[in-house]
């Protein structure tokens, strides 16, 4: 995969067969995620809102489609920022904020690096080269276990920090600040053998999840976390991993990173007034009109919509007995 902001679908077609189809998979409903915006509807039935994404509607000569807000021109930014709230958070923003999250972890300042003003006034992060240390009671294993999520996630800048949403740079292996950019950092400086570290990467990968209701963005972020594995895959081996290996870190992302209304916790749009028929016993018809209760009293568990489903990994399922048990993303609210 070549280094770039812009990972480009053909590219993953040729390079990494089967590899898009399972980034396009959407797990609650058996389908592939949809566009879930009218940015794209003038390019044809199979561009508007409620249709799915497909590989051949993203490929070949529609290569470049599905591009990072940075690239898309102003008017299309201004108007997916004043529709859908879809503002983009600079990478040093984020970074401060996973710091905290991370002092509070490790109860010290300055882990991972130290933010700074530059002299022209601009903000950014200095890294520390030095391997990092641990608390007292605290491991490497413990810390990639432990469970991180991006809410709307965009294009999950704060889970893999690959480019500054909103200036396009690229930004090194070495300096990322991102929440799986971490996990990845403390296996690379712990872990040297191949086996070893696919097992630790799985395993950060499973604790780390993100949703989004439009499937343009949420493809990115799929996309980013997936090239995030393969650029420290190559970083730390210097050779990309096999294909198998690619395909199981992109079925996890697929589960982990869903599309969904974040305030309903339902697939977005999937309210609404239900008809329904029904047929007695003398052959006569009735129709019955239902609404959504949960959208008319505000009521999160009593939405009519599809509730999303996320995997708990180190769960078993009841009906399989493997790890991997399916639950409602609603559930762990209550």
């Amino acid at each position: 995969m070549k280094t770039g902001i812009d990972i480009l679908e053909n590219e993953i077609v040729q390079q990494y067969p089967d590899v898009l189809d399972i980034l396009l998979r959407d797990h609650t409903t058996q389908k592939n995620i949809f566009w879930a915006t009218d940015n794209y509807e003038h390019l044809g039935e199979a561009y508007t809102y409620n249709a799915p994404i497909t590989p051949d509607l993203i490929t070949v000569d529609n290569g470049d489609i599905i591009m990072p807000r940075v690239h898309k021109d102003q008017v299309l930014q201004k108007a997916r920022s004043k529709e859908m709230a879809e503002v983009f958070t600079p990478s040093w923003v984020c970074n401060a904020q996973n710091n905290l999250i991370d002092e509070a972890w490790f109860g010290r300042k300055e882990v991972f690096n130290r933010e700074i003003t530059n002299s022209d006034g601009s903000k950014g992060w200095e890294t520390n080269p030095n391997k990092i240390t641990f608390p007292k009671g605290k491991t490497w294993k413990r810390y990639i276990r432990d469970t991180r999520l991006e809410v709307a996630c965009g294009e999950a800048p704060y889970i893999t920090s690959r480019y500054d949403t909103t200036t396009g740079e690229f930004i090194p292996v070495d300096d990322r600040i991102g929440i799986l950019d971490r996990k990845l950092r403390v296996i690379n400086e712990n872990v040297h053998s191949t086996g070893e570290w696919l097992k630790a990467t799985q395993t950060a990968y499973k604790n780390t999840y993100a949703f989004e209701w439009q499937g343009d963005s949420l493809l990115l972020a799929r996309e980013a976390m997936l090239a995030t594995f393969i650029e420290n895959y190559t970083y730390k081996f210097g050779k990309e991993p096999l294909l198998k290996s690619i395909k199981y870190i992109a079925y996890i992302i697929s589960w982990n990173v869903w599309q969904m209304d974040g305030l309903k916790c339902v697939i977005p749009n999937s309210c609404g007034h239900k008809k329904e028929v029904l047929v007695n016993l003398f052959g006569e018809t009735e129709t019955k009109y239902s609404f959504c209760a949960g959208c008319e009293n505000g009521n999160i568990n009593k939405h009519n919509g599809i509730y999303c489903l996320i995997k708990e990994w180190s769960k078993k399922d009841l009906k399989t007995g493997k790890k991997g048990r399916k639950i409602r993303f609603v559930d762990l609210l209550k």
